[in-house]
């Protein structure tokens, strides 16, 4: 077990994972000034491996859902002001026991930060792993149901005054939309608490080490910014990645629809790069891209749209005339498995054509 005790370990945290938010997983200021308010009231933020963990130990995942789109915000007077504290509570009163650890549904600077916080205010830790191993758009991207594990019960908040308690749900589209509605209402986003684990559960369907992984990646980012070294190639070099791309914003279209942020993005290169294209396709998160009209990286694989200091940039804060650079990473093995791939291959998001990793990509 590890603790962040300065505002360094956490801004390392943020960074770290919104690199692996490739362009989603919630606010990274919001994520930042939450864990930041932590610190200053005196609040742990610790971190355990499974191990450490007792046999008997209830594990659940807090996250927001909704759009990334901007200007998101509540749609009624708010009327509950913590909805994590609400979920966690109902979700103590069904199991009829204390919530023992949290452990983050996806990799982003708001989500991870969002666990982070739940497990702070308990007083308990959180898991060092995911559900995802990076960021993703849709409930169906959670490792629960490459393994057959339901993500009910589950408890739905909203800052408006909804409280939905899932005891079951029919299949994972029925959740996904009951869940997401409930966000659509509030004018944006919900509270959830689910994936309720134990602990030999959790040993198969967490992806172990993110949490450190991406304090690594966030303490390269702040080296190399300290050194003057180049922080793109730092970042690529410890996600074991590639560089693609780098280039200006040249056209930057989304909408908000249905509870999600739905974008397309096209770079124009500069450098070695000029006179090609790079397009994303967005759901919340970089999802498929192409470098001129071939496909550069498919989903699961990773792709993040970094800044000149090697920070990952969020698609709400994406606009035309950005100079960024773009870095890809493989997708954790569990993703690229054929169960994984049916909810989150290229397939899944409605591309007809089958998934082929990014290290075949850019060979």
């Amino acid at each position: 077990m590890f603790t962040l005790e300065t505002t360094n370990d956490v801004e390392d945290l943020i960074v770290g994972t919104t690199i692996f938010g490739t362009g989603g997983g919630g606010s990274p200021q919001t994520g930042k000034a939450t864990l930041e308010s932590d610190l200053k009231a005196g609040r742990k933020l610790r971190v355990t491996n499974l191990e450490e963990i007792s046999d008997e130990a209830l594990v659940v995942s807090p996250y927001y859902v909704g759009s990334v789109a901007p200007g998101v915000k509540p749609s009624k007077t708010v009327t509950i002001l913590e909805p994590f504290t609400v979920c966690l509570a109902s979700i103590e009163r069904h199991f009829k026991r204390k919530v023992a650890a949290t452990v983050a549904t996806e990799l982003g600077g708001g989500n991870t930060a969002a666990a982070l916080h739940v497990a702070a205010q308990l007083n308990i830790p959180i898991i060092d792993g995911d559900l995802m191993g990076r960021a993703g758009p849709e409930l169906h991207q959670s490792t629960t149901h490459i393994f057959g594990v339901p993500m009910a019960p589950a408890v739905v908040v909203s800052e408006t005054g909804n409280i939905v308690f899932i005891e079951q749900y029919a299949d994972i589209d029925d959740y996904e939309a009951l869940a997401r509605y409930v966000s659509v209402l509030a004018g944006g986003h919900a509270a959830v608490a689910d994936s309720p684990l134990t602990k030999s559960t959790a040993a198969k369907i967490v992806i172990q080490g993110t949490i450190s992984k991406s304090l690594a990646v966030g303490r390269v980012v702040r080296e190399a910014n300290r050194t003057s070294k180049d922080p793109i190639e730092a970042v690529r070099n410890t996600i074991e990645g590639w560089l693609l791309f780098r280039g200006v914003v040249e056209k930057y279209e989304w909408r908000n629809e249905r509870g999600f942020l739905f974008g397309d993005v096209t770079l124009i290169g500069k450098g070695e790069w000029e006179g090609h294209r790079f397009r994303s396709w967005i759901k919340n998160e970089h999802i498929l891209a192409w470098r001129d009209s071939k496909p550069a990286v498919m989903p699961p694989d990773l792709i993040s749209f970094l800044d000149e200091h090697g920070y990952g940039i969020t698609n709400d804060a994406l606009s035309k005339g950005l100079e960024l650079s773009v870095v890809a990473a493989r997708a954790p093995k569990v993703w690229r498995s054929a169960r994984g791939l049916e909810y989150f291959g290229p397939r899944h998001f409605g591309f007809d054509f089958d998934y082929v990793p990014v290290e075949n990509l850019v060979e």
